[in-house]
């Protein structure tokens, strides 16, 4: 092998490496959301995970990452025994989805949710954009239609 096709090998194998170190991190990012803020309810965690300038895109809008942290104290404080378990991740450059599964029991009031008593469990997939180790913008999606259901708020199928 001559030693510009080495150099080309050197260099080639260089960038896939540093590129599958930066998928590995931003799924390790990506997994701490689930970790030390829902499950954990590590809240001071938030500015070492998110960007200041981060968005959650919403099926009606857009929030804020005000507005993203409320909903999360929200869903802790409706189910504050929520666990919420990272099933698959699957990444890609600057993105990762985060197939997931969520249980708690609805002891609390949160999020509009007044307390039932009742637990529920679902799943859900969210997908994550990381650009220099934080999140900057987000997409999730689960069935709430079920989780009333399952607290006895909406009628079943």
């Amino acid at each position: 092998m001559n030693r510009i096709t080495l150099l080309i090998t050197i260099i080639a194998a260089s960038i896939c490496l540093a590129s599958d170190a930066r998928v590995e991190q931003n799924k390790a990012v990506a997994r701490r959301v689930f970790t030390d803020i829902l499950t954990a309810g590590n809240y001071e965690k938030t500015n070492e995970i998110y960007a200041a300038d981060f968005v959650n895109h919403q099926a009606a809008r857009d929030l804020s990452l005000a507005e993203d942290k409320s909903i999360v104290h929200g869903w802790r404080a409706a189910f504050p025994d929520l666990e919420m378990i990272v099933e698959k991740e699957i990444a890609e450059g600057d993105f990762v989805a985060v197939f997931w599964r969520a249980h708690g029991t609805n002891t609390g009031t949160g999020n509009g949710l007044n307390a039932t008593g009742k637990h529920a469990a679902g799943r859900g997939i969210s997908i994550f954009r990381i650009a220099d180790g934080k999140i900057k913008e987000e997409w999730t999606e689960y069935s709430q239609l079920l989780l009333l259901q399952q607290l006895g708020l909406a009628g079943k199928q």
